[in-house]
């Protein structure tokens, strides 16, 4: 089979090869092409099956025309769709995207930068794990354009596009406060990174706010979480001090922290409530709707590929730190104390 060119797409549209080109190489705002023509010549090479020779592009622009991605975990539903929207977005800048997990070990992370720049990648948007500042700093040094994305490091001046962890964390918790909740406890990573750290305080800032005692904290080691949830949560709704509402930092917290309650008999929210930073596909099997931070994962994938597109073709220089806000979304693992509950709790029976 003849392999399709642009000079055929070309005879068959009736226009120059050249303005073939400039449409297929998405330019045709710089050779101001008509919408409506290049609509056109789209849809023919995609009825030719027209396929580029990406290697001949690559030697001719001195790009391969690919990104690496390494985030802590492609399996991971929020990583998951977050490599998504970057794939769907890169596309679009005729990038093709390499995955890569690095399960928040530096060790792993070095190996998979290492292994990528091997592979000749135009750029990196990076999700780095805890302690690899120098992976970083290699890169800049190395003039390797990259974009760090979900959490960043505030000692190093670099792109970076990422949620307000902090203003998600106290909303959430404020919401809980508001709902009448009196012991709200929290579990999170065992972690440095700043994302994790901004959710933590972002949780104690409205407990010392609304003057609602000291923190309930529980963290757990990243590769043991299944394993410490249990005994931490145990912690935190046996006793005493037992909270009345749970916040986790990560849906693979929640997951966990969920499957434990659930175990123990507790029900959500009646025995206690529930919020999650983050959503995930397993919530949807979960007898009780939860209340979840919603983080804008589309805006994050396609702010990170625009700055590093810009990067590598060096159409902004300038550093481009962005830090987009989240959403609340209430549902029912959080719903409002009754007047029986809260009736009980001073002692005085059941309301009228």
């Amino acid at each position: 089979m003849k392999k399709i060119s642009l000079k055929d797409i070309a005879k068959a549209v009736g226009v120059s090869t050249a303005l073939v080109s400039y449409v297929l190489n998405n330019k045709e705002k710089e050779a101001r092409v008509g919408k409506e023509i290049a609509e056109v010549i789209r849809k023919k090479a995609a009825e030719l099956n027209y396929q580029p020779n990406q290697l001949a592009k690559s030697l001719k622009s001195g790009k391969s025309f690919t990104i690496g991605l390494i985030v802590a975990d492609i399996s991971n539903p929020y990583f998951a769709n977050l490599a998504r929207t970057i794939e769907d977005e890169a596309k679009h800048h005729n990038y093709t995207v390499i995955f890569g997990s690095s399960d928040e070990n530096k060790e792993k992370s070095l190996d998979l930068i290492n292994v990528l720049i091997k592979r000749q990648v135009d750029g990196f948007i990076i999700a780095p794990a805890e302690g690899t500042e120098a992976q970083m700093e290699y890169l800049k040094k190395s003039n390797i354009p990259f974009v760090l994305i979900d959490r960043y490091f505030p000692q190093i001046e670099n792109n970076y596009v990422v949620t307000n962890n902090f203003d998600a964390a106290y909303e959430a918790t404020l919401h809980l406060l508001l709902q009448g909740y009196q012991k709200i406890g929290m579990v999170a990573y065992e972690s440095k990174l700043i994302h994790m750290q901004e959710r933590i305080r972002g949780y104690q800032s409205a407990l010392k706010d609304h003057q609602k005692g000291k923190p309930a904290l529980k963290e757990v080691p990243y590769n043991k979480a299944a394993q410490e949830i249990p005994k931490k949560l145990d912690a935190l709704i046996k006793g005493k001090g037992k909270v009345d509402a749970l916040f986790f930092a990560t849906n693979t917290l929640s997951v966990h922290g969920l499957k434990y309650l659930n175990n123990q008999g507790l029900n959500v929210p009646n025995d206690i409530a529930v919020v999650c930073f983050d959503e995930g596909d397993a919530f949807d099997f979960f007898y009780c709707p939860l209340t979840f931070v919603k983080q804008p994962l589309v805006e994050l994938g396609r702010k990170a590929v625009s700055t590093l597109v810009e990067q590598i073709n060096g159409t902004n220089l300038e550093k481009q730190q962005l830090v987009l806000q989240s959403q609340l979304i209430v549902r029912a693992s959080s719903k409002f104390r009754t007047n029986r509950a809260r009736k009980n709790e001073l002692g005085g029976g059941d309301a009228a």
